[in-house]
């Protein structure tokens, strides 16, 4: 038997690394984790962003130096072309054209039959009742069907004549109609009428000058009436203030060394616009669609968007990826635009271009970024009132911080503080476990449980055994092990006092010893570091 004095000096206290003798330490893993996506500008990018225009027209520019500003060395000329061939029905089983006005058809031999008001369905046949005591009659198609005092309608109004063509058992439907009348239909379905009169006016040149340019010149129609070309909606389109600025620019269009220029645009550009070559695959560069500062989209409610939030898995199966999304990396052009995503699965990398990733998620442009938010669950408890650290990822999101669910609402714990990679690692004094997250603007990820074990440490030297533990719950059980080959068995109780302390009645032999506590009150039992008794 050893005596006391030497005992104690024997004693050594060993690292809380040492607590679980014989058991398995638990993986960190991840179980928090949300991918971020937001982005700026809507449409391709290229030429003029609509929003732009009016910001420039709202701060007293004329169009002739907004159009300048968009599409850099190009000329405002008149163009020749006087007519535009619209496709307004394709693969059509039938097609019905009405008027509230007598009108006429013309076969493809000339021949012309004065038709009655009202409506008048074809089918593939081309057969037309153009006697009203008269069964229908075969036509040799195509045929061009010519409005009288009114416009034709064919679903809507249209001003100009409206040819259908039968092939197949299908019927084709063109608008062919004035290049004014078509820009008048053009105006009002890509702005508002109520913009300024400058804004209407950069427009109507935009739409003609686009019309002129990308006129296929061979076929049988030259541009669509949607947003393959450019929305047309006809007559019912037409406004006061649009047409106005269509017969104020009459016949203007932008050309480039003599050639109609094309003039590409859209709704926003996020603050700058895109080089064609940046966001059309394949493209070639045109010295007038280039990228350039558009200091007035801050005007559109489309600047800034987002953000969307996937987890691992929802996002993989969005974008038909196998296992879960671990992590993204992006490549930008230029101009700012995503020219690819390299995303890191489970089961591997895929890497997918920014306009594949644009339409799997329906983005609004190839302008974004994907961040990422991924708070670590701690391998092991963490430690009441003693520093600890939480760790993760937090990339491309701003103002990232640690929060602690309490009472119902969310507390703050630590602002996070990422390196470039993303990576952080905040540390804080833990005082309670529950459910943590990782929370930035209008987004955060899944909560983590994170537990919190009561602090106890046992002192070195005494005999009979003591300690002392946080935090201080009066009349709490301390419960003193000692280590039995590989299992740890109760030697000794103790309860502790309201400054926190402990003593037990326990005389001290060789041998491994620790102390436990489970006080409730949200946390986990915690074991000391293990005190290790040597004899001399």
């Amino acid at each position: 038997m050893l005596s006391r004095t030497s005992i104690a000096a024997a004693a050594v206290l060993l690292g809380a690394a040492l607590v679980s003798i014989g058991a398995a330490r638990p993986a960190a893993s991840t179980s928090s984790a949300a991918f971020v996506i937001t982005g700026r500008g809507w449409g391709h990018g290229v030429g003029m962003a609509q929003y732009g225009v009016l910001g420039y027209a709202r701060h007293g520019s004329g169009y002739q130096k907004i159009l300048a500003h968009y599409y850099p060395g190009t000329t405002l000329t008149k163009t020749a072309v006087n007519q535009v061939r619209v496709l307004l029905a394709d693969g059509a089983s039938s097609v019905t054209v009405a008027s509230q006005a007598d009108f006429r058809v013309r076969d493809s031999n000339g021949k012309s039959f004065k038709l009655g008001a009202g409506s008048y369905t074809i089918g593939p046949a081309l057969k037309v009742r153009v006697e009203a005591s008269a069964a229908p009659k075969a036509l040799e198609g195509p045929l061009t069907f010519t409005p009288g005092r009114v416009p034709l309608q064919l679903g809507r109004r249209f001003r100009g004549s409206i040819q259908v063509t039968s092939s197949g058992g299908r019927l084709q439907a063109i608008n062919i109609v004035g290049l004014e009348d078509y820009v008048r239909g053009v105006v009002s379905q890509e702005v508002s009428p109520d913009w300024p009169a400058q804004a209407l006016a950069v427009q109507a040149i935009a739409s003609r000058s686009y019309a002129v340019a990308t006129r296929k010149r061979s076929g049988s129609f030259d541009v669509f009436a949607d947003t393959r070309s450019q929305v047309y909606g006809g007559v019912d389109a037409e406004e006061f203030s649009t047409s106005a600025a269509v017969d104020a620019t009459a016949g203007k269009i932008l050309s480039y060394r003599g050639q109609p220029a094309v003039t590409y645009f859209y709704a926003s550009s996020g603050g700058k616009t895109a080089a064609v070559e940046d966001a059309f695959s394949g493209a070639r560069p045109i010295p007038y669609l280039v990228s350039v500062s558009d200091p007035y989209d801050t005007l559109s409610p489309y600047h800034n968007w987002g953000p969307y939030v996937y987890s691992p898995a929802g996002l993989a199966k969005r974008l038909h990826l196998a296992g879960q999304v671990l992590d993204a990396r992006l490549v930008r052009n230029d101009s700012s635009r995503v020219t690819s995503v390299t995303l890191t699965t489970t089961r591997g990398q895929r890497t997918l271009s920014g306009a594949e990733l644009k339409r799997a998620l329906d983005l609004r442009s190839t302008w974004f970024s994907v961040g990422v938010l991924s708070l670590t669950k701690p391998a092991k408890p963490l430690v009441y009132g003693v520093e600890s650290q939480l760790t993760g990822l937090a990339r491309a999101v701003k103002k990232v911080r640690i929060e602690r669910l309490a009472g119902g609402a969310w507390e703050l714990v630590a602002q996070v503080h990422a390196a470039a990679s993303g990576a952080f690692a905040e540390s804080f004094v833990p005082k309670a476990g529950g459910s943590y997250r990782l929370a930035g603007r209008k987004v955060s990820t899944a909560p983590v449980k994170v537990t919190v074990a009561a602090f106890i440490r046992l002192d070195a030297g005494s005999n009979p055994l003591s300690g002392r533990a946080r935090p201080i719950f009066p009349g709490a059980v301390v419960s003193v092990q000692r280590l039995e080959g590989q299992t740890w068995t109760q030697v000794a109780t103790a309860t502790l006092d309201k400054n926190g302390r402990f003593t037990t009645k326990l005389q001290l032999t060789p041998g491994t010893y620790r102390a436990r506590i489970a006080p409730g009150h949200g946390l986990v039992a915690g074991v000391s570091p293990v005190l290790r008794v040597f004899g001399q």
